[in-house]
């Protein structure tokens, strides 16, 4: 019995894709790369969750956490005291993204979203890199590590904390 449980996870677990993921976290350092060849590297620790919601916890340069859910996004600036509201103009489908990718070669999906395209990088059906080129023509790229996919997570934690003090600017 232990030799068909274990053969049935196995099993199961080669037939996962990235694009079965419900839940996302891991440590992350982020490039931007601009025109001139010049780059800027942000770290810090991303959580996701189906359907729509995300923390951002940017440790490096600076502090800052962003958090989104659905159509808002609230930025969290500890060093100034200042936290930023702003609605989205439109919702970036990061599952849905990850869902529609079609497989380019091992280990590398690629995905249309808008006038993007994301390539995913994945080893084992973990999530490695997504890579793309911003709206101001910069090189992006998010390399993750110890990462956690499909991790039963609680909706607290997408939820923006912040002392009253600090500034709010609704945008």
């Amino acid at each position: 019995m232990k030799h068909f449980l274990l053969t049935l996870l196995l099993l199961t677990s080669s037939f996962a894709s990235i694009t079965t993921i419900n839940s996302f976290e891991a440590d992350f350092v982020q490039s931007i790369t601009d025109e001139k060849n010049k780059v800027l590297t942000y770290s810090g620790h991303i959580t996701a969750m189906k359907p729509q919601y995300a923390k951002w916890n940017y440790t490096s340069p600076v502090l800052k956490d962003v958090y989104i859910n659905d159509f808002k996004v609230t930025i969290v600036e500890p060093e100034i005291e200042q936290v930023i509201i702003k609605k989205l103009e439109s919702n970036f489908e990061f599952f849905k993204m990850i869902q529609n990718a079609k497989k380019v070669s091992q280990n590398t999906y690629e995905a249309n979203y808008k006038k993007s395209k994301f390539t995913i990088k994945e080893i084992n059906n973990i999530i490695q890199s997504i890579s793309y080129i911003d709206e101001f023509e910069n090189n992006v790229k998010v390399a993750f590590k110890n990462q956690k996919q499909n991790q039963d997570l609680q909706l607290r934690v997408f939820a923006p904390h912040f002392p009253l003090y600090y500034d709010i600017i609704r945008d």
